[in-house]
């Protein structure tokens, strides 16, 4: 038996044949003015030929069944053919030579064009380009060791139905440098909703921090994970399983028209923790009639802005749509043929499993059919289905440090790259202190990974978010932009700022355009070269003190500082030794700003758009690009 079961492996082992690399595959794009590797596994000590252009490169496969060849620097271009020849053969196809940009962080990178193709139909009806491609890692962790391939991913070419599976800022950031450059451009997005910095190091690296190298270590064997995701799948199986078998709403059948005389009203949007049901969790049904003419339209569509957390629709009793967390936009297409002339019915059931449920604000609420538009802002008729204790909170084992890195990063260390797009950092405003040497470690370490020491990092700073505040306050997510600030001591980084690009109800903006845009000007300056190209906003350069007055000066002004939107400058704030910060009068100097204000005679410290949401920054340059957020004292410069 066991002579049978050796030969048996051993025939296994002769005729194994050759496998790829997910990365390696038909409609790749790979990294053009540089050596390139194709590699793979075998059979140990097989024989492997490469036929590229006309070209043969071999190679034999070491005892562990590894083999790489390496192919001369190429040229943009394509496509070409690839043939791969061991005990089998391979034939790749359509394999194009252009830049290859990695798009990494967290959910405002992985946000896809789906999200938000209501707001660029044009764009997404147009985008028709194959030169434009994109390699979806998928969302996995591991913390035992560095993987070397992914589960599952392939390239695909841009087009109005592909581009939806697209980061929304790498495919903007590609179609600026492509439509610059005419170079086919790559996308590799490994990026992952929620993920702090720490999740995205390797473990080398996250031993600089003590307190995360002993977090990993704890998950390192897999035994917590298992444990961990065993438990918070049961909580939350046992929490839904008896909201639904305690719900009044579908024991009675609410999604269809029924007696809601005894139900209350409550103003949408808004959120019913500020009415008569106070802080509740669990299930809220919602009720609005509305009338109609007779309908040609063969389409409608519901928007129900943001609603939290989770909501089912039904229009006349037919479901229409469902969203299971808070953060996308409601947008329900649905077939027209379920209104009817005359009264109509819309019904939600909302479930909220922690803090305050409802309806988010200052977004859209409405009923499009063709060119009508019904407003469903106002009073809406709702009942408490079911009164639940919160949800506990989940422990997300995928944001623990290292796992992101071996399972969405590491296999890609043998494929070159042009550098890095990276937006995150939402994470981190817990503890922004420690971001600028998390991202310096970060950097330094994907150098390492890619043996590319001057690897280009383009950074998106945070965007304005949260309600706007009257006085001048502390802020972590101010601080946190001042470390992506610092973050470009870090040689050959760029940083996009978005502190005008945000939304004060929304964690992910839409506007992922002028994100994409910005990166792609960091990009062409440092990157492409185009050195006089006014690529960034001013940027907070020095400081010093005359009299009661503190002037600054600033790099990258572009051709002059500029006030946008009104006559006066805004949102800036200035302390003296006590360290309690006022507003103050800053006015434009040439390439300076001089601040004060007469009730600070000794004054030490500025600040310039010092919040969650500076929503009234309007410090500028010629060019329409925002100055940085920062924070600035004389003792230090």
């Amino acid at each position: 038996m066991r002579k049978i079961i050796l030969a048996f492996l051993i025939t296994f082992s002769i005729n194994a044949q050759i496998k790829l690399p997910r990365l390696i595959s038909d409609g790749m794009i790979l990294q053009r003015d540089t050596k390139v590797n194709i590699w793979g596994w075998a059979s140990v000590n097989e024989n492997i030929e490469l036929d590229f252009k006309g070209r043969k490169y071999k190679t034999i496969t070491s005892e562990d069944g590894k083999w790489a060849i390496e192919l001369p620097s190429q040229k943009a271009g394509g496509p070409f053919e690839m043939t791969l020849k061991g005990s089998n053969t391979i034939v790749l196809k359509n394999i194009l030579f252009g830049d290859v940009w990695l798009c990494s962080g967290q959910s405002n990178m992985e946000l896809p064009m789906e999200r938000i193709k209501d707001k660029y139909k044009d764009i997404v009806a147009k985008a028709s380009n194959s030169n434009i491609r994109q390699f979806l890692v998928p969302d996995e962790y591991y913390f035992e060791k560095e993987r070397t391939d992914f589960s599952s991913g392939s390239w695909i070419e841009a087009n109005p139905t592909s581009v939806l599976q697209f980061t929304g800022v790498g495919y903007f950031f590609a179609s600026e440098i492509y439509e610059k450059y005419k170079i086919p451009i790559g996308l590799i997005n490994s990026s992952l909703g929620g993920s702090p910095a720490e999740s995205w190091i390797s473990e080398e690296g996250i031993k600089k921090f003590p307190d995360y190298y002993a977090e990993y270590l704890k998950f390192k064997d897999g035994k917590l994970e298992k444990q961990i995701d065993e438990n918070d799948r049961k909580v939350s199986s046992d929490w839904y399983k008896l909201l639904n078998q305690t719900d009044t709403g579908l024991k009675n059948k609410w999604v269809n028209s029924v007696d809601i005389s005894d139900w209350k009203t409550m103003n949408i949007p808004g959120y019913w923790a500020d009415g008569e049901l106070g802080n509740t969790n669990g299930s809220v049904w919602f009720k609005r009639e509305f009338t109609l003419e007779k309908i040609k339209e063969s389409q409608a569509k519901l928007i129900l802005g943001r609603i939290v957390d989770a909501d089912s629709v039904f229009v006349n009793g037919n479901f229409v749509g469902t969203t299971s967390y808070q953060y996308p936009p409601r947008i329900y297409s649905f077939n027209a043929n379920v209104l009817k002339e005359g009264k109509n019915e819309i019904t939600i059931r909302v479930i909220s499993n922690s803090g305050r449920g409802g309806f988010v604000t200052d977004k859209p609420y409405e009923l499009s059919i063709g060119d009508k538009t019904i407003d469903l802002k106002g009073n809406w008729s709702y009942k408490l289905g079911s009164k639940m204790l919160p949800l506990p909170g989940q422990t997300f084992v995928r944001w623990k440090p290292v796992g992101l890195y071996n399972a969405m990063i590491a296999p890609l260390k043998n494929y070159p790259i042009k550098g890095v797009l990276w937006y995150q950092g939402e994470a981190n405003t817990k503890k922004p202190s420690e971001y600028f040497v998390l991202m310096e470690t970060l950097i330094t370490n994907w150098r390492t990974l890619f043996r590319q020491e001057k690897l280009p990092f383009l950074l998106v700073q945070l965007p304005n978010f949260m309600e706007p505040k009257p006085e001048p306050a502390e802020s972590n997510w101010a601080a946190l932009r001042q470390q992506q600030l610092n973050t470009l001591k870090v040689p050959n980084t760029g940083l996009a700022v978005a502190i005008d690009l945000g939304e004060w109800n929304d964690i992910h903006p839409l506007n992922k355009y002028d994100v994409g845009k910005r990166l792609s000007l960091q990009a062409r300056k440092l990157v492409y070269g185009e050195k006089n190209l006014a690529a960034s906003g001013p940027l907070y350069k020095s400081i010093k003190k005359e009299g009661n007055k503190l002037i600054l000066s600033f790099s990258n002004v572009g051709t002059g500082l500029v006030i946008k939107n009104g006559n006066e400058l805004k949102e800036f704030a200035i302390a003296g030794t006590d360290g309690k910060f006022i507003w103050a009068k800053a006015v434009i100097k040439g390439d300076k700003i001089i601040v004060s204000n007469d009730s600070v005679a000794d004054p030490v410290k500025v600040r310039y758009a010092w919040a969650d949401n500076p929503i009234e920054a309007n410090l500028y340059n010629n060019e329409g690009l925002p100055a940085s957020p920062f924070e600035a004292s004389l003792d230090v410069e």
